[in-house]
């Protein structure tokens, strides 16, 4: 069968690589083209938009890029079309998958959701739009198929395929030593995206400079602008250790992480860490109107309680980070208790390979239709 997969952003290059690959196993015979990344090229996607040319994070930078949104969002639907496919997987990138469910709904294209968009967090409403346009949906958080429920919508739950990606890991036992990296470690995960960057990594340098027993690493991406991490390279405590996320949790004692899937991958490494996040101010402020969770991260979410510290907008200061970053490396009962949250939240999620789930479900609705 033909596949025509879209994906906009790192996390779900990486998912759809690992869905194509169990794709594979269950369907010997099947192609794939669409819009994704290195991580799915390797897997076979015949690449066609690379996401980098789509991840613009935060309302004022989509409505900055939004020619060129929709210029891809054009070439897109056309592309569906000629390529003719026997279903387009959705893969999470709500601001734009969402429209492309529809126009395949309009124009008779099958079309699956994998990796859900967030719509219990804020405007719940569009959990209609979805079931409207959108012939299967394939979720990774144990919350939503409740959620969706309320909407007379039976989605499937798959499981969470970061987990998948944990488990697949395999640690480069040197790397510590390549990278000259000590025992008390923290670890530094301010994001994948300009604006992350650009509002985290000074707060992050300034918690460095207060803590110089403390040895740090970064988890640095080449793709971006190498000045954005240049106020961390003043201190002789930090390293740039660049995409190699899951080495760097693995030897890490503690970590600072901006909100994210990152704060669900630190969890799985057993790391203890405090979350921070800054936005736009407008952007709080719209987001602060609109949302209707408690916590940011998917640790306190899936848990439905604070297991690890949030420091969002106003309480992300350097004296907030400072003190929970010290009590995290040196106050073992409360990393304990961390670590009971975190075996709590692995009971909940490990319900087998995501992946495996999904492409099984996949290609068995794709026979059961023909």
């Amino acid at each position: 069968m033909k596949y025509y997969l879209i994906a906009g952003e790192r996390s779900g290059d990486l998912h759809g690589s690992n869905l194509m690959k169990e794709l594979k196993r269950q369907d010997p015979e099947s192609q794939f083209r669409g819009f994704g990344g290195d991580y799915m090229r390797e897997a076979g996607l015949d690449l066609v938009i690379h996401y980098q040319d789509m991840a613009f994070m935060g309302l004022i930078a989509l409505f900055l890029n939004l020619r060129t949104l929709l210029r891809r969002m054009k070439f897109c639907k056309e592309d569906i079309l000629q390529y003719s496919p026997d279903v387009v997987i959705l893969i999470d990138y709500g601001a734009f998958n969402k429209r492309i469910a529809k126009f395949c709904k309009t124009h008779g294209v099958k079309n699956f959701y994998y990796i859900s968009p967030k719509v219990w967090a804020w405007y719940q409403l569009r959990a209609l739009e979805l079931k409207r346009n959108v012939d299967r949906m394939f979720c990774i958080l144990p919350f939503e198929k409740e959620f969706f429920k309320r909407f007379k919508w039976d989605v499937d739950y798959v499981g969470n395929p970061v987990l998948d990606a944990v488990k697949a890991f395999r640690k480069d036992e040197k790397f510590s030593e390549k990278n000259r990296l000590g025992n008390r470690l923290v670890a530094l995960l301010p994001g994948s995206r300009k604006s992350e960057l650009k509002k985290i990594i000074p707060l992050m340098a300034e918690v460095i400079e207060a803590n110089p027993d403390y040895q740090f690493a970064v988890a640095a991406v080449k793709s971006m602008p190498q000045y954005l991490y240049s106020p961390l390279q003043k201190f002789s405590n930090v390293s740039l250790v660049f995409d190699a996320t899951y080495d760097l949790l693995s030897n890490a004692h503690a970590a600072i992480v901006t909100s994210g899937t990152a704060t669900l991958e630190t969890s799985l490494f057993k790391v203890p860490q405090v979350v921070v996040y800054k936005a736009n101010r407008f952007e709080y402020f719209l987001a602060k109107l609109m949302i209707k969770v408690d916590y940011v991260s998917l640790v306190n979410l899936i848990l439905n309680r604070e297991a690890i510290r949030e420091l969002i907008q106003k309480e992300a200061t350097p004296a907030n980070v400072i003190v929970e970053i010290r009590r995290l490396m040196e106050d073992t009962f409360h990393r304990s208790r961390i670590e009971k949250d975190y075996q709590e939240l692995l009971k909940i999620l490990d319900t087998g390979s995501a992946s495996e789930n999904t492409a099984r479900l996949m290609v068995g609705y794709l026979k059961a239709d023909r």
